[in-house]
């Protein structure tokens, strides 16, 4: 990934995105917005308890610096769901309920999601240029909302899982995601490579690989361009918002995608 400065903001671009003249993206950090602690400050996320100018402000920043219409934006109220919305310019400005993933075509529009140790996952596809936003935290790992993007993206615009660069953002790693007996057994019944993903510790404890669970369902759908950040947001809490790593009061941090006309 390569890291961008817009002024006080900073951001990330993935490598096999970053050189695309029809597309713009970003992932961005905690660093650059107006919002005061546990917020600070770039924090995107509404329903975190954040006063609503300053997330307000926030997206503004984002917007000027990603050159992108702030009544552009399209992003979905997260529920860690496996729902897929097919968007366009007439859902401008929406808030789409309990919604995890967003594709279109449409260059009207920018797509967002935020997260806080949950995988982002990006798709591109230059041949019939659609792209695809998702959430998935161990939830959506699970109820593969990253394959059914992809179904999504075949299903709406016609396209081939091999034309199809996926990007898997900063997100909790598996050095530091520990979880518990209820979700060890909804990774056993999800995958049959379960015990590769679920990683045991000196302790006793066990983590999950967000991760690999993610880029081995793509794999299996036939994706091979697949970029994988590997920035734990946990270890990182100085760039990036961590549920984990913030003791579970902290802000959003935003990813960004959207078309440009050729």
């Amino acid at each position: 990934m390569k890291q961008r400065q817009v002024n006080s903001l900073v951001y990330y671009e993935f490598d096999e995105l970053a050189s695309r003249t029809d597309l713009r993206h970003g992932v961005f950090t905690r660093l650059g917005g107006v919002s005061r602690p546990p917020f600070d400050t770039l924090n995107l996320g509404r329903s975190a308890g954040d006063d609503d100018a300053a997330v307000e402000e926030n997206y503004l920043r984002v917007c000027r610096a990603l050159g992108i219409g702030r009544t552009s934006l399209v992003t979905g109220y997260q529920v860690h769901s496996d729902h897929v919305a097919v968007v366009d310019s007439s859902d401008a400005g929406k808030i789409l309920p309990a919604t995890d993933g967003l594709v279109t075509i449409d260059e009207r529009i920018s797509l967002t999601l935020r997260f806080a140790d949950c995988v982002p996952l990006l798709f591109f596809d230059p041949v019939q240029r659609a792209i695809g936003l998702a959430h998935a935290g161990w939830k959506g790992t699970v109820k593969k909302i990253g394959v059914k993007v992809v179904q999504t993206m075949e299903q709406a615009f016609g396209c081939q899982p091999a034309d199809i660069i996926a990007c898997i953002g900063p997100s909790i790693g598996p050095c530091c995601y520990e979880v518990g007996d209820d979700v060890i057994e909804q990774v056993r019944r999800a995958f049959p490579y379960a015990e590769e993903l679920l990683i045991p510790q000196a302790d006793g404890g066990i983590h999950f690989d967000l991760w690999a669970a993610n880029r081995r369902q793509l794999q299996d759908l036939g994706l091979t361009r697949i970029e994988e950040a590997k920035i734990c947001t946990a270890g990182r809490c100085d760039e990036f918002f961590s549920h984990r790593g913030n003791h579970h009061r902290t802000g959003r941090f935003g990813v960004f995608m959207s078309l440009l006309g050729r």
